[in-house]
C-alpha cells in the first residue's frame, strides 16, 4: 500500500496555499530506484520545497539538502529557508536525472522522488505517482516520463486513426447514410 500525502499549509503560511501533492513508497519494502513522487504545482523551488520539507520533516527527520538537475528548473535557490532552519539546494547536470529530486536527512538518509512537470494532466499524473511509489517498479524517473510520454502519444494517434476512421465511414454512407 503506498502512502499518498495531501498536505495543505495552515494559511499563515505564505509560500504556498496549495496542497501539497506527494506519493511515498510504502514503508519497510525493499529500496527500489524511486522512493515516490512529488507533482509540485510550479517551477519555483523557493516557494515550493518548503511544503514538501514541512511534510516530509516528521516522517524522515530534518531534510538538509535537496538537490536538482537544472534542465526544468529556471532559477535554484542556494538555500531555502523552511520552519526555522535552512535547506542547502544544489544542482547536477551530468550525474542527475533530470526528472528526479535528491533529498537528504541526517537521520533518514538519501530519499529520491519522481518530479512530475507542474503541466501534466491529473490523469497521467497520477499513474506516474502510483508508479514511482510501486517498490517492484525497474524504472528510473526518466524511465517513467518516457514511458508516459509513450502512453500520450499511442493514446493521440489512436485518437487520430479513429477520427479519420469515422470520417471515412461517413463519407462513404456510414453513419450519416441513414438520416438521409
Amino acid at each position: 500500500m503506498t502512502a499518498t500525502i495531501l498536505y495543505t499549509p495552515a494559511t499563515e503560511d505564505r509560500t504556498s496555499s496549495l496542497a501539497l501533492r506527494l506519493t511515498l513508497a510504502p514503508a519497510g519494502t525493499a529500496p527500489a530506484l524511486l522512493d515516490g513522487a512529488w507533482w509540485p504545482h510550479s517551477r519555483d523551488l523557493t516557494a515550493e520545497l518548503p511544503v514538501l520539507a514541512r511534510a516530509l520533516d516528521p516522517l524522515w527527520g530534518r531534510i538538509t539538502h535537496a538537490t536538482v538537475n537544472p534542465a526544468f528548473w529556471s532559477v535554484i535557490p542556494r538555500k531555502v529557508p523552511v520552519d526555522g532552519h535552512v535547506m542547502r539546494v544544489g544542482w547536477f547536470t551530468a550525474e542527475q536525472d533530470p526528472h528526479k529530486l535528491l533529498l537528504l536527512s541526517y537521520r533518514t538518509g538519501r530519499w529520491d522522488l519522481l518530479v512530475i512537470p507542474p503541466e501534466t494532466g491529473p490523469a497521467d499524473a497520477a499513474r506516474l505517482m502510483a508508479e514511482a511509489a510501486d517498490p517492484l517498479s525497474a524504472l528510473t524517473a526518466s524511465g517513467l516520463m518516457a514511458a508516459a510520454e509513450q502512453r500520450r502519444t499511442a493514446a493521440e494517434v489512436e485518437a487520430e486513426v479513429e477520427a479519420g476512421v469515422v470520417a471515412v465511414w461517413d463519407s462513404e454512407g456510414g453513419h450519416a447514410a441513414g438520416r438521409r
